[in-house]
């Protein structure tokens, strides 16, 4: 009986890899704008995490709901902390329409463009980006939890406008706080204080 031979196998060589792997075919000003706009991303989940505290902390309750409404305090501000955008623009839209002193007229609208937006984020953050065009365009592979594929190239300008977007709502959000006489939490803008820490 003849011997078949033994298997191959391969393994990467990492010393022939070229520098940046697997990055390196497009631009530094790509991946600069992709950083950006995916810090901005970072930023607009932390607006709505203060926002979320903002509108609850200032929401009034009955005497007699005081207590609990304390007791769904806390993991409220726990999840505004931890959870994911998506969560986040739902726990802000809850937030908003639980606080009777509201003034934002346009409540669903803004919500419409921030999940947008988040869907835009996903596939930034969580894309394969495959080779650039020869325009510069690249198509992440991504594809979402209901099993549809991003199909739209992206290229600087696209990141560039998505960046400044996302800052706009982020921006949006602030004033839905400060348009009710609150400072926005952790700045020094204008408005009354929600919370001082004392002593």
């Amino acid at each position: 009986m003849k011997d078949a031979g033994k298997e191959r196998r391969f393994v990467v060589d990492l010393k022939k890899l070229p520098p940046l792997f697997p990055t390196h075919r497009h631009s530094p000003i790509f991946w600069e704008n992709l950083g950006r706009t995916i810090a901005t991303f970072g930023f607009l989940e932390e607006v709505l995490g203060k926002a979320i505290f903002s509108f609850t902390a200032t929401t009034l309750h009955k005497e007699n709901e005081i207590d609990a409404a304390y007791q769904r305090w806390l993991p409220t501000l726990e999840r505004a902390i931890i959870d994911p955008l998506g969560h986040l623009i739902e726990a802000y839209g809850k937030a908003v329409r639980n606080n009777s002193a509201a003034t934002i007229e346009n409540l669903e609208k803004l919500l419409d463009e921030l999940r947008r937006a988040s869907a835009i984020r996903n596939v930034l953050c969580h894309g394969s980006w495959r080779l650039p065009e020869k325009d510069g365009k690249s198509l992440p592979f991504f594809v979402n939890k209901q099993k549809m594929i991003w199909d739209t190239p992206i290229d600087t300008p696209f990141l560039e406008q998505t960046q400044q977007a996302v800052a706009e709502l982020a921006c949006e959000i602030v004033t839905t706080v400060t348009h009710m006489g609150w400072q926005f939490p952790g700045s020094n803008g204008p408005g009354k204080v929600i919370f001082e820490k004392r002593g």
